[in-house]
Formats: structure tokens, C-alpha cells, sequence
């Protein structure tokens, strides 16, 4: 499970340093029919202008350098390995950039925070030519210039199977960052735009013939392309406490990460989680489990007071986000089972389900 970090800029300062010692960017690429010296790569992916004011110096030297400001920093790195994370069978390289930076940029809105910069680390087979590894570069760079955020550096080195490990640095207003452990017994639970599309998306994929997946080009594209929910989540700043999680692993999981941290009991009611109507076109059963336990769909799911509940409408609606409130939360009865979901007038525990790293 990816893990974010937040602390004052006096220790990030230190912390950074460390990361940034490591950027270098020394690269040689070879394979039987490309080669490129590190500088020609360095040129490839360097930023003619920075977008964020605080940069100093990007890629090009030894380490990059921003100048702190008064605000907390939040960072969160994601690793993904292909043909365990993603495959080229499913995804053009283009798709694989935009999406891998997009379960970081996720992690930032999770946080309630606005990203600002990204590193990029990546192994690179033989097999993948110049131009495979320029479309990546190519899907995570339009993703971030939607936020304004600017490439630090990382590393590159040759290996057996490709690999992308991204750093997102972000920042957040003086102790507005969100946690997971927020939550308090007599919350409402809502969730972000619908839920079990990118794991229909990737069904479609795998199962129907090209010929046979136009009619469902809205799974496939938020399989492929999905949205952070950065907007929505930095207006909730103005909200006095709120817990959010975004559904990397499925609901399922996520959910109980809340109720664990949190210490409090999650109660889920499945007529009320959100889905696109498309998706009454499968079956019941796949549907259920896409919803509950497809994950990918980096959507938020959050619990907030009844109070403010009417502001976190209002923010969607201002932000053009979906929202839903799904449930509720009360008070731990039972260690073992903190999530419980209601389905047609019956009640059962909603175990931990979906992606689960180390397996």
C-alpha cells in the first residue's frame, strides 16, 4: 500500500536532500536497434519553464532546489512493475505515464493537498524502443500540467522488465493535511464519482475483442485515464475535519483503513454506492465485486459531520465532482469486523478485499 508522509518544511528540508542526492539522471540505453547518452535524455523530458514558483532549479544539475515556503509538504511515492501493475497489452505507453502519475497525484488529493512536483524513477528493458519510453514521459507530463506540476529529475538504469517508481511532493496549508484516523462515530461516509468503472474498463479490455469495445470507451478511458479528485479535496480545506482515503485497492479495503485508523465502526449500504449505468450491462455478480473490490478507480471515499455535510455537496457541486453519502459511522464494537455492509435488508461484514501488495 502506497504511504504519504506530511511533516513541517524544517524536517522535509532534510528529507529532500536525501532524495534529491539521489537524482542524477545518468542514463545509457541500449538495445539492438537504440542508443541514447544521457544527455540526449536529460533534453528529452527537461522543462523549457517551470510552472511553480517555489522551483529554483529542475532537471539538469546534480539535485533540484526549491525554496520552502509556510506550508506543510506532503510526499508520497508509488512503484509499478509491468505486467503486474499494468500491462502493454491493455495499454499504450502513453496510458501507463498519465495513469502511474495520476495514483500519485490521487495520494495528494487523499491528503487534501495541492501536488506541485514529481520525480521518476525507471527500469528499462531491451525490448522497449525510444519512442515507447518518449510516451510515457509524454502521458505523465499532460497529466501534470493539468496541476502545474514541474519534473524534479530521478534515476534510470536497465533491467528485465519495466519498472516506474514516481515521488509526488505536494503541499498543504499549516495543519489542514487529512487523515485517514479523522473519522468519529455519528460521520457520514461518502464517496466520489462511481465506483467499479476501471476494473469494467479493464474487463472490456482483456475479455471483448477491439471490434467489440467501442460501446464501452467510457470504462476503457477510465481504466486508462482516470481523474484525481485534487480540486475537490483542497476546497474541503475550509471543512473543520474530515477523514479521506482514496479507493486505489477497492472500497473494501479502503473503508476498513479508515475504520482501523480511526477506531470506529464503518457501515456501507450497497444500494447506495454509485455506479455508471453502463454497468448494469454485466453481470450482478462481476459488478459487485468491480464496485466493492476493483480498486483503480482513484476516487475518494471520505466521512465527514453531519453539519457539514451540506458543505461537502455544495464543494462537489462547485467542482463539478459527484458525491454520495453511502453510510455511516459508529462507534467499535467488535475489533474484528469494522466494516459492515447492508445489501436488500441483510447485514454482513465487509472484509478487506480487492488488490493486496506483497502477494
Amino acid at each position: 500500500m502506497d504511504y504519504a508522509y506530511v511533516a513541517l518544511q524544517s524536517y522535509m528540508v532534510f528529507t529532500l536532500s536525501l532524495i534529491f542526492a539521489m537524482i542524477g539522471l545518468a542514463i545509457k540505453i541500449q538495445s539492438e536497434d537504440i542508443y541514447m547518452d544521457e544527455f540526449d535524455f536529460i533534453k528529452s523530458i527537461q522543462q523549457k519553464n517551470y510552472k511553480q514558483p517555489s522551483l529554483i532549479k529542475g532537471v539538469g544539475d546534480d539535485a533540484a532546489v526549491f525554496r520552502s515556503t509556510y506550508q506543510d509538504t506532503v510526499t508520497s511515492v508509488d512503484t509499478f512493475v509491468e505486467n503486474v501493475h499494468f500491462s502493454i497489452e491493455t495499454m499504450k505507453p502513453y496510458h501507463i505515464g498519465y495513469r502511474a502519475l495520476a495514483a500519485n497525484i490521487s495520494d495528494m488529493a487523499a491528503m487534501g493537498c495541492n501536488p506541485a512536483y514529481y520525480l521518476v524513477s525507471i527500469v528499462i528493458p531491451k525490448h522497449w524502443s525510444e519512442q515507447q519510453l518518449a510516451d510515457i514521459f509524454e502521458g505523465m507530463k499532460d497529466l501534470a500540467s493539468v496541476h502545474n506540476m514541474d519534473l524534479l529529475g530521478g534515476d534510470t538504469v536497465s533491467g528485465n522488465e519495466l519498472v516506474l517508481s514516481i515521488t509526488v511532493i505536494g503541499f498543504v496549508d499549516k495543519d489542514k493535511a487529512r487523515y485517514r484516523s479523522n473519522a468519529v462515530s455519528g460521520d457520514r461516509i461518502f464517496v466520489t464519482g462511481t465506483l467499479g468503472d476501471s476494473a469494467a474498463g479493464l474487463h472490456v479490455l482483456l475479455e471483448l475483442d477491439e471490434k467489440d469495445q467501442e460501446p464501452f470507451s467510457y470504462f476503457i478511458n477510465r481504466h486508462r485515464m482516470p481523474t484525481p479528485r485534487v480540486s475537490f479535496a483542497k476546497r474541503l480545506q475550509s471543512l473543520s475535519r474530515v477523514a479521506l482515503n482514496d479507493i486505489s485497492d477497492g472500497i473494501a479495503n479502503e473503508a476498513a483503513e479508515i475504520a482501523e485508523a480511526s477506531k470506529v465502526m464503518m457501515h456501507i449500504n450497497y444500494e447506495q454506492i454509485p455506479s455508471h449505468h453502463q454497468l448494469d450491462q454485466f453481470d450482478y455478480d462481476k459488478t459487485k465485486e468491480w464496485k466493492l473490490s476493483g480498486g483503480e478507480d482513484f476516487e475518494l471515499i471520505g466521512t465527514v459531520s453531519e453539519k457539514e455535510w451540506p458543505l461537502v455537496v455544495k464543494i462537489g457541486e462547485e467542482t463539478n465532482t459527484k458525491v454520495t453519502a453511502i453510510g455511516y459511522v459508529s462507534e467499535l464494537t467488535n475489533i474484528a469486523h469494522n466494516v459492515m455492509l447492508y445489501e436488500n435488508n441483510n447485514k454482513q461484514v465487509l472484509h478487506k478485499s480487492g488488490y493486496t501488495h506483497l502477494k
